[in-house]
């Protein structure tokens, strides 16, 4: 089959589908292997990019999506005013962050880490299709387990979860309270310009201190052989 023609198909496979569309899917449908399939739709994300075109091809996990650019959002949402689209809490976020970085946890995980019922949020997480259940825990109970979907990935425009960032280095004090270590690690043999100022204020006054001492000395000798020849006369 002529590449043309392959590219072809996986365009309109994308446009009629309308969600994401696994690697293995094409693979199946147009018998060519995973090297393939991306090769041409990276020709495919090449033209769109280039052309003056209202759509683009992104890559969520193992699959691709046709999908509108950001930048015509503004045109688009007129006609979708009357959509209902999710109004994250601050709870909302803290769950999703928990579940990026701590695939598969369960409701008490989540719950143990905020240290508060979690139920409400998840409900609603689950209904808005940003998490979704991926099994159960091999725990007293068999309770189920949690991960952010992909439309959590296409929300916050991640391909993977390995798009997270990374987080800060942390350590508990004597209290076990949390304390978040410098994210910028200094060299230790670098001193900065307070404790350099510091050091030579410190030399300041060592070589003022070496001096007075001089001086006392000094002046003390110099009373002891006026005392001397004054015995003598």
């Amino acid at each position: 089959m002529e590449k043309d023609k392959i590219k072809g198909i996986m365009e309109a496979i994308l446009f009629s589908l309308g969600r994401v569309v696994k690697i293995k899917e094409f693979m199946t449908i147009l018998e060519i292997s995973s090297d393939e399939v991306i090769k041409y739709i990276e020709e495919l994300q090449e033209e769109y990019s280039h052309e003056n075109r209202g759509l683009e091809i992104i890559r969520v996990e193992d699959g691709y999506q046709l999908a509108s650019k950001k930048e015509y959002y503004e045109y688009l949402y007129p006609a979708f005013d009357k959509r209902v689209t999710p109004t994250l809490s601050q709870a909302s976020l803290e769950v999703l962050a928990i579940l990026a970085y701590n695939p598969r946890s369960t409701r008490a995980d989540i719950e143990m880490i905020r240290g508060v019922d979690c139920s409400g949020t998840m409900y609603r997480l689950l209904e808005y299709n940003l998490i979704e259940q991926s099994g159960k825990a091999d725990l007293p109970g068999k309770p189920m387990t949690y991960k952010v979907t992909s439309d959590f990935m296409k929300m916050f425009g991640l391909k993977s979860l390995k798009d997270l960032p990374d987080l800060p280095k942390y350590k508990l004090d004597s209290n076990r309270q949390v304390v978040i270590d410098e994210l910028v690690e200094t060299n230790p043999n670098e001193q900065t310009e307070t404790e350099q100022e510091e050091v030579n204020q410190g030399e300041i006054e060592q070589a003022e201190g070496s001096q007075t001492e001089i001086n006392q000395v000094e002046a003390e000798q110099a009373a002891k052989n006026q005392t001397e020849a004054d015995k003598v006369e």
